[in-house]
């Protein structure tokens, strides 16, 4: 888990992201102010979890921008433990606040297996 880790501190600076565990899932929150899940893709491919968001932000009409520091456009790959699975995975956002919860694969179960003769 180590690699998830270090990608969450590679995120931009202004993107404050949390690692949770549990004994069957794994639980990423990133605080995305202004995005919403209509502006948040989140997608898993080859061992990482990708992730796009944006801020739609307008100024009243009497207003314009004179300067910007608060512009979030995120597009970033983090790498997955290797027990993390899709299967049963959810997302969801609130309040800016995306949660993405990856179930961890479950251990095989012990398995005889019938030796026959040919």
């Amino acid at each position: 888990m180590s690699k998830l880790r270090e990608a969450l501190r590679d995120l931009p600076e202004p993107v404050f992201a949390d690692l949770l565990e549990s004994d069957d899932a794994y639980m990423l929150v990133v605080d995305l102010p202004g995005a919403s899940a209509e502006t948040t893709d989140v997608s898993l491919e080859r061992g990482r979890l990708h992730i796009e968001a944006r801020r739609e932000k307008a100024p009243e009409s009497e207003f314009s921008y004179i300067e910007e520091d608060r512009p979030l456009f995120l597009d970033a790959e983090v790498p997955l433990p290797p027990d993390a699975t899709h299967e049963g995975s959810d997302a969801e956002m609130d309040g800016g606040v995306l949660s993405v919860r990856l179930p961890k694969r479950a251990a095989a179960p012990e398995h005889e297996i019938t030796v026959t003769d040919a």
